[in-house]
């Protein structure tokens, strides 16, 4: 696959020809922009605002810890599953009739989560409504790739950054008053109404952004069943990792059994005429560095947008509400950067050098906030999570524009599921890892006080946070360094 040395966003390629690709048409792609950023808000908001409903969930229905949690669970590990295979099949059937399909599927769901008449069919629902939000990501932003070029391009894939940012930010503030107000079930059926706007707008998307699908082609059928079973054992692992130990047979079988699935995967990938993923992609460094972006932001944003505001309430004695309000220092910055890292890029800023000083960012915000103790100064807590926050806005959509540019049109589904494969997956090994790690580390705290002991395991868990994001980074400037002399030498 060629690769260029000028920049992919500031160096406008020309529209697809290809008649498997999407190209603008002349009247605008505004309500394509519109249709796409609508239900990229949603899935996002589906996954922070239903947790704030599961109390209600679990006294109206009677059910157990474990199976309230997999209301959460199970919209994550279907995400994770099929978004790889979303990506490939908008490739092969379009990606406005995937991306369709998978708003459909995830209005489905919704309505019928609403109606649950006991816990194991919204279980049920919710992990037919993560299959869809895979569809909505990945097909999402392979329309996006299609649709827009050059600085409109850099534009869109900031949008969609900060949109999936307000979309995390948002999902308490806007689901806790509706719970209270109208009760649980009304979340779901207002995600199925906005979805159903969005199926509104296809005809005119369609109008809008010309596209043919591959003719001839078909889904590699094999492979996806390998992949999609891998990534459930290794998911359900995870998730399950802290409550059997980390060390129990079950989660070990898991977790080997998914890297050997892994391994059977990309061996058929090699030998498959028209693979899942095709391994060439992996060949091209930069491609593979922008693709560890969103696994920095993983590690060093979203554990801390999980576990800090537990600190400051068993720490700093925080009421639920004061924590809330004060998680706005890390999310603000992740709503209003994205638009700014694509300006950046416009007016001749390196891409890569935006994303470097972005993983700098969220170095510097982990190992901030080592500051903090039980009083947990606000003046030593802002500047922290501000630059946290900045860590991950400023590649908010930035690098899923840069990466999708340097991959030809026909593949660009193709890598737009792998990418959000990696996004969501690390983000469920962080949560998951950093969680268990976090409890066994208080827990050995014996001799002291609660709280002295979770203020000592947290803050070893932001030395972790900081090692693995600074590790990344290095790889991402190694990658990208040594693609640049590839291509140079080429």
């Amino acid at each position: 696959m060629a690769t260029s040395t000028t920049d992919p966003v500031t160096s406008p390629r020309p529209a697809p020809q290809d008649a498997r690709t999407g190209s603008a048409a002349p009247g605008g792609t505004g309500l394509t922009m519109f249709a796409v950023l609508l239900a990229v808000f949603v899935v996002p908001i589906s996954i922070s605002g239903t947790a704030v409903a599961l109390p209600e969930i679990g006294a109206d229905t009677g059910a157990g810890s474990a199976s309230l949690q997999w209301v959460v669970n199970a919209f994550n590990v279907a995400f994770a599953c099929f978004t790889l295979v979303w990506g490939t099949l908008a490739d092969l059937i379009g990606r406005i009739r995937a991306f369709t399909l998978g708003a459909a599927i995830f209005a489905v769901a919704s309505l019928v989560c609403a109606f649950s008449p006991n816990i194991y069919v919204l279980d049920g629902a919710r992990a037919l409504a993560g299959l869809g939000g895979a569809a909505i990501f990945a097909c999402g932003s392979a329309i996006l790739s299609s649709a827009f070029d050059g600085p409109a391009r850099a534009k869109a894939f900031a949008l969609f950054g900060t949109v999936a940012g307000v979309g995390v930010a948002l999902g308490p503030t806007v689901s806790g008053p509706a719970v209270d107000a109208l009760g649980w079930r009304w979340i779901f059926g207002i995600q199925a109404a906005v979805l159903a706007v969005v199926l509104l707008c296809v005809p005119a998307v369609k109008r809008q952004v010309k596209e043919q699908p591959a003719g001839g082609g078909r889904l590699d059928v094999r492979g996806a069943v390998v992949f999609v079973v891998a990534m459930a054992a290794l998911t359900y692992g995870i998730v399950q990792g802290s409550a059997w130990g980390w060390t129990s047979p079950g989660t070990l079988g898991l977790l080997v059994f998914a890297v050997v699935l892994l391994a059977v995967f990309s061996a058929l990938a090699k030998r498959t005429e028209a693979p899942l993923l095709d391994v060439s992609l992996l060949r091209n460094r930069r491609f593979v560095a922008y693709t560890l972006v969103p696994v920095a932001a993983s590690f060093g944003f979203v554990t801390q947008l999980t576990y800090l505001p537990s600190y400051l309430a068993a720490v700093a004695g925080y009421s639920a509400s004061t924590a809330g309000v004060t998680m706005l220092l890390l999310t603000i910055p992740v709503l209003a950067l994205p638009m700014v890292g694509a300006k950046l890029v416009q007016r001749g800023t390196s891409p890569v050098a935006v994303i470097v000083v972005s993983l700098l960012c969220l170095v510097v915000g982990d190992l901030g906030l080592l500051l903090i103790g039980p009083e947990a100064s606000f003046a030593v807590m802002a500047p922290a999570m501000l630059v946290t926050g900045a860590g991950m806005g400023l590649s908010a959509g930035l690098v899923d524009g840069q990466a999708l540019a340097l991959v030809e049109p026909a593949k660009a589904g193709m890598a737009a599921g792998f990418i959000n494969t990696l996004r969501l997956g690390s983000e469920a090994i962080a949560v998951a890892v950093f969680g268990s790690l976090l409890a066994s580390l208080a827990a050995d705290g014996s001799g002291t006080d609660a709280a002295a002991s979770y203020d000592g395991a947290f803050h070893t868990l932001l030395w972790a946070m900081a090692v693995v994001c600074l590790i990344l980074g290095v790889l991402v400037v190694a990658l990208t360094r040594g693609s640049s002399r590839a291509e140079h030498a080429g």
